[in-house]
């Protein structure tokens, strides 16, 4: 049988996914403290897959002003160290 495209992984898998594998399963169970060794593989309780979202921080006035006077040439001129002499 072949493996279903949205089942190959290339460059790893890039969104999140809501079906674990049995072996991802007892990891998530063995490290919640919810499954023995003398359990079977079969029947195993629901695990919650969580998705991490990241939230872009929104930038302050005061903040994009100071982005924009370090962009003038005579900031990037005095940030600049001068040559040493040998």
């Amino acid at each position: 049988m072949t493996v279903d495209k949205s089942l190959r992984t290339r460059k790893g898998i890039v969104r999140a996914r809501n079906v674990l594998t049995r072996a991802e399963r007892i990891e998530k169970l063995q490290q919640q403290d919810r499954w023995n060794e003398e359990d079977g593989p079969c029947g195993l309780p629901k695990v919650r897959v969580y998705r991490v979202v990241v939230k872009k921080k929104k930038k302050k006035k005061g903040e994009e002003e100071g982005a924009a006077a370090a962009a003038t040439p005579a900031a990037k001129t005095a940030a600049k160290p001068s040559p040493k002499k040998k």
